[in-house]
């Protein structure tokens, strides 16, 4: 079993800002959701991350309690007609998701990093 790397930067703080989780100086993403191939400050190259559909799980799952439970309050309390739910719920959902999606990748690299993830996959 491969030990993580040293103690550098927090992978929660890199991840969260979007930077270099080897430095935290160098930017992490090239747009919203797509990874620099390396970071401009030292050069770590960014090809071993591969989040994939983990993130964006975890978001559903978090954004779809907090916007149901929501929901389901305000149907029992007020019983509004159904397009205010709509008009209320669809924007909420897509704020959260869009709003976490990419912090929660940076972080979900940053741990791919700092727990040496890449060398399990690279051995195969």
């Amino acid at each position: 079993m491969t030990e993580p790397h040293p103690a550098g930067p927090s992978p929660f703080s890199t991840g969260l800002a979007g930077r270099c989780p080897r430095c935290g100086e160098g930017k992490l993403f090239d747009g919203y959701l797509k990874l620099r191939p390396r970071c401009s400050a030292c050069g770590l190259d960014f090809a071993f991350a591969d989040s994939a559909d983990g993130p964006a799980v975890f978001i559903m799952l978090i954004a779809g309690f907090f916007v149901l439970g929501l929901a389901l309050y305000v149907e029992i309390a007020y019983e509004p007609p159904i397009w205010l739910h709509l008009a209320l719920w669809l924007p909420l959902a897509l704020v959260t998701c869009l709003g976490l999606l990419r912090p929660m990748k940076g972080i979900a690299v940053a741990l791919q990093y700092v727990n040496r993830a890449q060398e399990g996959r690279m051995k195969k």
